[in-house]
């Protein structure tokens, strides 16, 4: 079990897809077969984190709990946290200051899915490094939408730039950051940008001038989806769709995590099975048992 805290990260002003404040998250929105916030909860928990803190508006908050609970369930702690005004992906360090309590963390996004046989592996070296921090690089088209990472011949990060103009790379860094226990102390000092926010690019800034931040390269064995558009959100339902029905392995789902990880046992499993008795999932998860 890792001795990380986790942050999931589901506030921040892309929090909806449709211009109505009375639309749901779009983190609890369906990924195909399950609420998309499943996705990033089950990442942390490929990472043996167990304590993790979901950030959210204090609009959508309850939407959360209904579907989240304390996590128990899952043999893990939730705890949640508001975010009064979104003010840049940093800020989530600030906000998290007391539930942290000078731990190191893994942060991810709400809103995006990872996949591929090495992600445990990749997870688990992340990990390992208990001082500066590790980002990951992804190859996309689009390096604009994002904060853009610069390597040298050696592949080592060089700068990290938010949302260029003129991307000088084609590698952004993914909405998932492993960081020490200074994590919140550099949020702090930092100074708003011009978009007035508090940037997550500067805060990994700070770690890569102290020469204490990797920045890993995901490979084509990889999938990372950033689901904040309608297409993308459409294109991640359809990838899971695939996988699952034509691998018959499900994606994103806590509690085989949970099961494989000993943190909850065959009866807990059954019951769980028990509430999604009228679709697959819960046949899937009631195979895990034979």
């Amino acid at each position: 079990m890792s001795e990380r805290k986790g942050i999931i990260l589901a506030g921040g002003r892309g929090t909806r897809l449709f211009p109505i404040t009375t639309a749901v998250s779009k983190q609890l929105l369906p990924v195909y077969d399950k609420p998309m916030i499943y996705f990033p909860l089950s990442v942390l928990m490929l990472a043996g984190i167990r304590e993790i803190c979901v950030i959210t508006t204090a609009q959508d908050q309850e939407q959360f709990f209904r579907t989240l609970g304390d996590g128990k369930d899952w043999g893990i702690s939730l705890s949640y946290i508001t975010q009064p005004n979104p003010e840049g992906l940093a800020q989530a360090y600030i906000l998290a200051e007391e539930f942290l309590q000078g731990n190191s963390s893994a942060m991810i996004l709400g809103d995006n899915l990872f996949f591929g046989h090495h992600l445990p592996t990749l997870l688990a070296e992340a990990d390992e490094q208990k001082e500066g921090g590790t980002v990951f690089g992804y190859r996309v088209v689009d390096p604009e939408r994002y904060g853009v990472v610069d390597f040298d011949d050696q592949d080592r990060a060089l700068k990290i730039t938010e949302k260029p103009r003129h991307p000088t790379s084609k590698y952004a860094v993914t909405g998932l950051y492993f960081l020490d226990n200074t994590a919140s102390a550099r949020a702090r000092n930092l100074t708003p940008s011009n978009r007035g926010e508090l940037e997550i690019a500067d805060l990994l800034h700070s770690y890569l001038d102290d020469a204490v931040l990797l920045v890993k390269k995901m490979g084509r064995g990889m999938a990372w989806l950033d689901t904040g558009t309608h297409a993308s959100l459409l294109d991640a339902g359809n990838f899971v769709r695939t996988l699952e029905e034509r691998q018959g392995l499900q994606i994103g789902s806590p509690e085989e995590i949970a099961f494989r990880q000993g943190w909850i046992d065959a009866d807990q499993l059954r019951v769980r099975a028990k509430l999604f008795e009228k679709i697959q999932y819960g046949q899937y998860l009631l195979n895990l048992l034979v």
